[in-house]
């Protein structure tokens, strides 16, 4: 089913690639997380990983972080633990334009085109309004050369980008699948690692508030979730946070 949704999918790996600047906690490039099969896979090694109400790095699955659920109830799901995948993530950087200087604007325009990017917009917009739209593209921006930014300082060097539109359309959407259901989180852990996921996280908490951390979540699950479910991808499932 994954080959038949291709590049209206892209848009929504450009509008949810918000911390996927940050690389891995090496230096050295590293091969790609294993990829689930379809749509409805789950991107997650069962080893990386804890069902929903467990502990996991010492907080317990089904509170609250960030300023919304955790786990299984949030936008999140459960972390991805394992080898992050630094080519996927610095191509689809460089959708976005320069590292450290991201647009979601350009990404957009790279991997879907401006016809299914204002289709999308409008329904965002019409459902959670013009303001919670632009506060989501002003953090998703911020977010990305932030965690460019950490990356860079940590001494990661990434490998060339090498993947583009239907390629890296399908890794990123399948990264953030998990039993089904799309979690950006998930995506996040698999193209930064957990580590960087939660620094980045925490910065956006404390530049813009964790309200505004949890409405580029919300907004994020529901954009993935629009256009599986508008490309025939029926078995995607909406996170319960949207």
């Amino acid at each position: 089913m994954f080959t038949r949704i291709l590049s209206p999918l892209a848009l929504a790996s450009a509008i949810v690639a918000t911390a996927v600047g940050a690389g891995a906690q090496t230096t050295a490039p590293m091969s790609p997380a294993p990829m689930a099969s379809g749509m409805s896979g789950d991107a997650t090694p069962a080893g990386s990983m804890m069902k929903g109400g467990s502990m996991k790095g010492g907080s317990m699955m089904g509170g609250t972080e960030h300023g919304f659920p955790e786990g299984d109830l949030g936008p999140d799901g459960t972390p991805y633990t394992g080898k992050p995948d630094l080519k996927t993530a610095i191509s689809l950087v460089t959708a976005g334009g320069a590292p450290g200087h991201f647009s979601i604007t350009t990404a957009v325009a790279a991997l879907a085109g401006p016809t299914v990017a204002k289709a999308e917009v409008a329904k965002l917009t019409k459902q959670y309004g013009a303001t919670k739209v632009k506060q989501f593209v002003t953090v998703q921006n911020y977010t990305v050369d932030d965690a460019v930014k950490i990356a860079l300082a940590s001494g990661v060097k990434f490998p060339a980008p090498t993947l583009h539109g239907k390629a890296l359309a399908v890794k990123i959407t399948t990264y953030g699948l998990q039993g089904g259901t799309y979690y950006e989180g998930v995506m996040l852990d698999h193209l930064v690692t957990h580590a960087i996921h939660e620094k980045v996280m925490a910065d956006i908490d404390a530049k813009y508030g964790k309200a505004l951390d949890a409405n580029y979540h919300r907004l994020a699950d529901q954009a993935h979730y629009d256009l599986a479910q508008a490309l025939g991808a029926t078995t995607v499932n909406v996170a319960a946070y949207h």
